[in-house]
């Protein structure tokens, strides 16, 4: 940890670096999962889905960048390299064979329900440690979550 005039302990920034690192992984990891489905959807609803899949795209790229900043803030580093994502997403692995618009759909609403439930987990997690600024930051990417899942899974539940 560096040091800073932060008035949060070392001891509780570290914990809180490690939780956000922890979110930062997941969120790399769907970044990268949005852009796969967004260059290869394939079917009668694609430019529908491309653009959507972009739109998906540049919300979680916001996210990664307001969770690394935290974590800087907090004196952490900020693990964003594709090599310390992979090691420490704890999402599923995004099938690398999809094509069709539909399995696309189904596989990001799973990610991003699942990085949903952790950033809920994240804001009692926080809120325990005495930070509202990081449990704030996870209520907000929460929330937004829940708003791409919406959007995604609008085609899932409109499909005969």
């Amino acid at each position: 940890m560096y040091i800073t005039r932060n008035d949060i302990s070392q001891e509780l920034r570290s914990k809180l670096a490690n939780l956000l690192n922890a979110r930062l992984a997941d969120a790399l990891d769907l970044e990268a999962a949005t852009k796969q489905a967004h260059w290869n959807v394939k079917g009668p609803n694609f430019i529908a889905l491309h653009e959507l899949f972009d739109k998906v795209h540049g919300g979680i790229e916001d996210h990664v960048d307001t969770l690394a900043e935290r974590i800087t803030a907090l004196g952490g580093i900020a693990r964003g390299t594709v090599q310390a994502s992979a090691r420490a997403t704890s999402l599923a692995p995004y099938p690398e064979d999809l094509a069709e618009g539909v399995a696309h759909l189904e596989a990001l609403s799973d990610r991003l329900a699942d990085f949903g439930k952790k950033s809920r987990a994240a804001i009692a997690e926080s809120d325990d440690l005495g930070d509202a600024d990081t449990a704030d930051l996870f209520t907000a990417i929460s929330r937004d979550l829940d708003k791409q899942l919406w959007l995604l899974e609008a085609h899932l539940q409109g499909k005969s």
